[in-house]
C-alpha cells in the first residue's frame, strides 16, 4: 500500500510538472513571433529598420545584449521606444534581445529600387533663399551631434549660442559633412539613412536610405557627388547631391572600411575591410573605379598633404602601410602596435617637417611620423588609449583625449614644437572627456562631456581656461564648417 501511494504521488507529481510545462509553452511564443508582434511595425518586416533602427548584429555592435535588453524592457528615453516590461516577460525579453543578434536565414539586399522608395523630399530646394536666415557667421558655426537623444545642434562659433536645435536620424555615424561653401551639412546613419540639411534656412531638404548598414559618407571637392560606404550590403553608392538620388552603386568584396575625398586627385578613395583592395573612383562622367591591390587588410586611412601617398591601418592591429595612389605600390611599413586611429591623425610642421600624429585604439600612446621619410620619430605615452586627436595652426597644442579606461575623464595637451604632454586636463572628474574641435581663428576649443547628460565646455585655447559650458545630451562631436571646408591640418576629413 505504502509502495502504491507513493508511485501514486510522484505520477501525480509528473502530470502537475507536464502540466505547468505545457502551460508556459503555451504562454511562450517563439522569438520570430515575438518580433513580428510587439516589433515589426517599427524596426520592418526583415529587421531592417523603419520609423525605428534596424536590429541586425552588424547594425548592433555598439550595443551590448544585456543593454540591449535593457532598452527593450524599459524603453529608450527621448525616442518612441516603449517599454515592454509589464507586457513581456523576462523570458520573452531575453528571448528577444537573443533574436536580434542573430543573423537572418536569407542576407538582406538593399538594391537601387530600395533606395529610390526609400526616398524623402522635405521642402523643395529652390523655394529657399541662398541666404543665412541667422545673424551669425555662415562660416565660424558649428554642427553639433548629440547622440543622447538623436538631434543635432547648430551653434554660433563666435557667441556660442545655439541657432537652432533638430532631430536627426538614429545613430549618426562617420561625422557629417559639408558642402564647399558650408550651405548644406550630410549626415549618414548607421542605418544607411544619408540627410541632407540646409543650414542657411534650418531644414532638412531631403533623405535617402542607401544602405543597411553605413560606415561613412564623403562629399566631392565640388560638392556635386556624395559617395556612402557600406558595410552592408557590401557597395559604395554614388549619389547626385542634388537630387540625393543615386547615380551608380558599386558592389564590393566585402565592407568598406572608408571612403574620403582626395581633393587634388578630383576623386574618392575607399579601402575595403575583408579584401586587400582599395578602389579610387574618379568624380567624372565616366565613374570608373580603378583597382589598386594592396599586402595586408587595411582599416581606416590617411593621406599626405599632397594627396599622393594614403597611409593606412592594418586590421591586425601591429602596424601601417603607406601605399603610393599612382602606382599602387607599398612603399613603407610603419610599426604601430596597438591599432592607431589614423582617420583621427592630424598633421603639423615640425622642425621643418610635416608630421602626422595618430592616437592608439588599443594602448595609451600617441605616434608621431616624419612624413617625409615615413620614420616613427616618438611614441608618448599617455594614460589611456584615445580616439580623437585635434588641433588648430594657431595653437600651440595637439589635444588627445584618453577616450578608454579608468583615465577616460583626462584631456592631454602635447606641445607641437617638443612633443611633450604639457597640460592633462580633467573637466568633469569620472566622466568621459572626448572629440575637441576649434574655432575658425583658433582662439578656442570646445570639448564634450561625452554623456547622456553631457555638455560641450568652451575652453580659451592659450590660457586653458573654461569659458562656457552648455548642457547636451551626449554630444558626440563638433565640426566647425571652416574648418572641414578649408581641410585644415588640425582637424579630420
Amino acid at each position: 500500500m505504502k509502495r502504491f501511494l507513493t508511485s501514486k504521488l510522484t505520477l501525480s507529481m509528473s502530470l502537475s510538472l507536464l502540466s505547468l510545462t505545457l502551460s508556459a509553452t503555451a504562454w511562450t511564443d517563439t522569438p520570430d513571433k515575438l518580433y513580428r508582434d510587439n516589433c515589426l511595425s517599427c524596426h520592418g518586416e526583415q529587421r531592417l529598420g523603419g520609423m525605428g533602427p534596424a536590429l541586425l548584429p552588424e547594425n548592433l555592435g555598439r550595443l551590448k545584449p544585456e543593454d540591449a535588453k535593457k532598452v527593450i524592457s524599459q524603453g529608450r528615453p527621448s525616442t518612441q521606444m516603449p517599454a515592454f516590461q509589464k507586457t513581456l516577460s523576462s523570458a520573452d525579453i531575453d528571448a528577444l534581445a537573443a533574436y536580434i543578434y542573430t543573423p537572418p536565414v536569407v542576407t538582406p539586399t538593399w538594391a537601387e529600387a530600395d533606395m529610390l522608395a526609400s526616398f524623402v523630399q522635405h521642402v523643395d530646394q529652390a523655394s529657399l533663399p541662398d541666404q543665412p536666415v541667422f545673424k551669425a557667421d555662415p562660416k565660424n558655426l558649428f554642427v553639433v551631434v548629440e547622440l543622447g537623444d538623436h538631434h543635432a545642434t547648430i551653434l554660433d562659433g563666435d557667441t556660442f549660442e545655439p541657432i537652432h536645435r533638430f532631430a536627426t536620424r538614429f545613430a549618426l555615424h562617420g561625422g557629417p559633412k559639408f558642402s564647399p561653401d558650408g550651405r548644406f551639412v550630410y549626415f549618414a546613419s548607421r542605418d544607411g539613412w544619408i540627410s541632407k540639411f540646409d543650414i542657411y534656412n534650418l531644414k532638412t531638404v531631403a533623405e535617402i536610405r542607401a544602405g543597411i548598414n553605413t560606415r561613412n559618407l564623403a562629399i566631392s571637392f565640388d560638392g556635386r557627388y556624395a559617395m556612402v560606404a557600406n558595410y552592408l550590403p557590401h557597395s559604395l553608392v554614388l549619389l547626385d547631391t542634388d537630387t540625393m538620388k543615386p547615380l551608380k552603386v558599386y558592389p564590393t568584396d566585402g565592407r568598406v572600411s572608408a571612403v574620403y575625398t582626395a581633393p587634388p586627385r578630383q576623386s574618392f578613395i575607399a579601402a575595403l575591410k575583408d579584401s586587400q583592395t582599395i578602389l579610387e573612383i574618379p568624380y567624372q562622367a565616366s565613374f570608373t573605379a580603378k583597382t589598386l591591390p594592396t599586402t595586408t587588410y587595411l582599416d581606416d586611412f590617411f593621406f599626405d598633404p599632397d594627396y599622393r601617398h594614403l597611409i593606412g591601418a592594418a586590421r591586425d592591429g601591429k602596424h601601417a602601410q603607406v601605399i603610393d595612389l599612382n602606382d599602387g605600390k607599398t612603399i613603407a611599413d610603419i610599426p604601430l602596435p596597438g591599432m592607431p586611429h589614423l582617420g583621427s591623425g592630424i598633421t603639423w610642421t615640425y622642425q621643418g617637417k610635416t608630421v602626422m600624429a595618430t592616437p592608439h585604439l588599443q594602448e595609451g600612446k600617441v605616434s608621431i611620423i616624419d612624413m617625409s621619410n615615413w620614420q616613427v620619430i616618438k611614441q608618448i605615452d599617455t594614460l589611456g588609449p584615445g580616439f580623437f586627436m585635434r588641433s588648430h595652426d594657431n595653437s600651440p597644442y595637439a589635444w588627445v583625449d584618453v577616450f578608454f579606461g579608468p583615465n577616460k575623464d583626462a584631456v592631454h595637451l602635447i606641445d607641437k614644437t617638443t612633443l611633450e604632454i604639457a597640460h592633462t586636463l580633467r573637466p568633469e572628474p569620472g566622466k568621459t572627456a572626448a572629440h575637441v574641435e576649434f574655432t575658425q581663428d583658433g582662439r578656442h576649443a570646445l570639448l564634450s562631456i561625452w554623456e547622456d547628460e553631457g555638455a560641450v565646455i568652451v575652453y580659451d585655447s592659450q590660457t586653458l581656461k573654461e569659458i562656457k559650458r552648455l548642457p547636451m545630451k551626449k554630444p558626440s562631436g563638433k565640426y566647425n564648417v571652416y574648418n572641414k571646408t578649408t581641410y585644415a591640418a588640425g582637424t579630420s576629413h
